[in-house]
C-alpha cells in the first residue's frame, strides 16, 4: 500500500517593518486616514508618528520611496490576520469526486449513483465517472462507454454540464470527468 504525505505550501508571511525597523532613509508617510503627509526621512516620520501615540509602518516597501503609514501597529496585524482568516473560510477548493458504474449496475444502483453525481456537482465539485472492466469484460469496451455516456445524460437532464475530459477507454477503465457549468 502507498501512502503519500501531501504538505501544503504555505504561502510567506508578508513581514512589515515598523518604526527603527524601517531601513529606507526617506518615506512617503500617510496619516492614518490615508493622506499624503509627503516625503520626509524616516526618523522624522517615526517621531511624528510618536508624538501621536502611533507607529510608522512600512506599507510598500517596493515604490520610490517606500510608503510608509502612521498606524496603530498592533491593530494593523490584527485586521490583516482577520481579513487572511475570512479569505481562507469563504474559499471553495474544487475536489474530483468520483462515482463507479459497473456493466451489470442495477437501475435502482445507477439512480442512487445519480443522485450522488448531482450532489458533488451543486456543491461544486467535479465528478468523475469510471466503470472499471474485469476479466471478460475487457471485450464489452463499447458497451461500457455507452453506460458512461448515457449515465451523463441523465444527469444532463437535471442541470447543465460541461465536459472535463470526454469519455474514454484506457486499458480496463472507462473514465469521463464533468462539472457543473
Amino acid at each position: 500500500m502507498r501512502i503519500s504525505h501531501h504538505r501544503k505550501k504555505e504561502e510567506p508571511q508578508k513581514i512589515y517593518l515598523f518604526n527603527e525597523g524601517i531601513v529606507a532613509h526617506e518615506v512617503m508617510v500617510l496619516d492614518a486616514n490615508g493622506q499624503n503627509l509627503g516625503i520626509m526621512k524616516t526618523g522624522a516620520g517615526i517621531a511624528l508618528a510618536q508624538e501621536r501615540g502611533l507607529d510608522l509602518v512600512e506599507i510598500n516597501p517596493k515604490s520610490n520611496p517606500p510608503v510608509a503609514k502612521i498606524i496603530d501597529f498592533g491593530q494593523f496585524r490584527y485586521t490583516q490576520e482577520k481579513e487572511k482568516r475570512l479569505q481562507k473560510a469563504h474559499q471553495h477548493i474544487v475536489d474530483t469526486k468520483g462515482v463507479r458504474l459497473s456493466l451489470r449496475i442495477g437501475g435502482h444502483d445507477l439512480e442512487i449513483r445519480r443522485l450522488q453525481a448531482l450532489k458533488f456537482l451543486n456543491e461544486g465539485n467535479k465528478v468523475k465517472i469510471e466503470i472499471t472492466l474485469r476479466g471478460r469484460e475487457m471485450q464489452q469496451g463499447q458497451h461500457a462507454v455507452q453506460i458512461a455516456k448515457e449515465f451523463a445524460d441523465s444527469i444532463i437532464k437535471e442541470m447543465p454540464i460541461r465536459w472535463e475530459q470526454a469519455v474514454e477507454r484506457a486499458g480496463n477503465k472507462v473514465t469521463a470527468i464533468i462539472v457543473k457549468s
